[in-house]
């Protein structure tokens, strides 16, 4: 018996070692409450809109009453099907919208305008000079701009890792997790990883998702391209251990060695009851 007891109280704790992780590491933003809203407005920056830079896809379409005269300011319709990643498939299906590439000096070429210089401009920036250059050959146009090739990549401890598409302007590093379904319970909460491609360098920056000062931090609006690494935390490295399988073979063991002092001890007494 006392064997068996002492079998169960292993087994047992080190069920509870594998399986409990601390309701203070699953929160966020732990320290954060009413009285921080002063303090974080003080250094935090609202990002609208994100910049424009080398390597960008944009769709640019003109748009004005007189169709015709927009013709010319408006790159066709391909129906050639593959074409690269410079185009992409049209809403009404009948072929594929070539993107306006932003070259490694920042420039687009667009059609009559010619070469235009658009890195580090917000698309409200860019439409505001479309608009005031086609304005002087179309009365009143219409310009409509949005980025096709924004991605941000989120792998380790979230739900759904992997390539996720971004349409929403201004997307937070909160927004990004949440589109990868939020963190699990076995990821880092204090120390996600985000590598970020500025001018041809690589920049790396740890982010404390626990602490107010990420709200100041330059990388807390995500940038095209972004990729973002949530570690496992310790709980998740005894669990990858085969934790059930170690479980299973001790429960096992024990019950044989059970069996093996049950059946020493019923031969003891038969060979006394003999001996008698």
């Amino acid at each position: 018996m006392k064997h068996v007891l002492l079998y169960s109280i292993i087994i047992c704790s080190v069920a509870l070692l594998s399986s409990c992780v601390s309701q203070r590491r699953l929160s966020y933003l732990r320290d954060v409450d009413a009285s921080s809203a002063d303090s974080i407005n003080k250094t935090y920056s609202p990002l609208n809109e994100n910049y424009i830079t080398k390597g960008d896809l944009l769709s640019i379409f003109v748009n004005a009453l007189d169709v015709e005269a927009v013709q010319a300011f408006n790159m066709p319709v391909a129906n050639v099907q593959n074409l690269g990643s410079k185009t992409v498939t049209a809403a009404n299906g009948g072929g594929s919208l070539q993107g306006y590439w932003v070259d490694p000096d920042g420039y687009i070429d667009f059609p009559v305008l010619g070469k235009l210089h658009v890195d580090g401009l917000t698309t409200t920036m860019l439409k505001d000079t479309l608009t005031l250059l086609v304005s002087r050959s179309v009365k009143d146009p219409i310009i409509n701009i949005s980025f096709l090739n924004f991605y941000v990549t989120i792998l380790g401890e979230v739900k759904n890792p992997g390539r996720h598409g971004v349409s929403k302007q201004g997307m937070t590093i909160f927004e990004a997790l949440g589109m990868a379904g939020d963190l699990t319970i076995y990821g880092k909460r204090n120390n996600v990883l985000l590598s970020r491609e500025v001018d041809g360098k690589m920049e790396f920056a740890r982010l404390n998702l626990n602490d107010e000062s990420i709200f100041a931090s330059p990388y807390y609006h995500i940038r095209q391209n972004d990729v973002i690494y949530v570690e496992p935390n310790n709980a998740r490295a005894i669990s990858s251990q085969n934790i059930p399988l170690y479980l299973s073979m001790i429960t096992t063991l024990g019950s044989m060695a059970t069996v093996i002092v049950s059946v020493y001890s019923n031969s003891l007494i038969l060979k006394e009851r003999n001996s008698k």
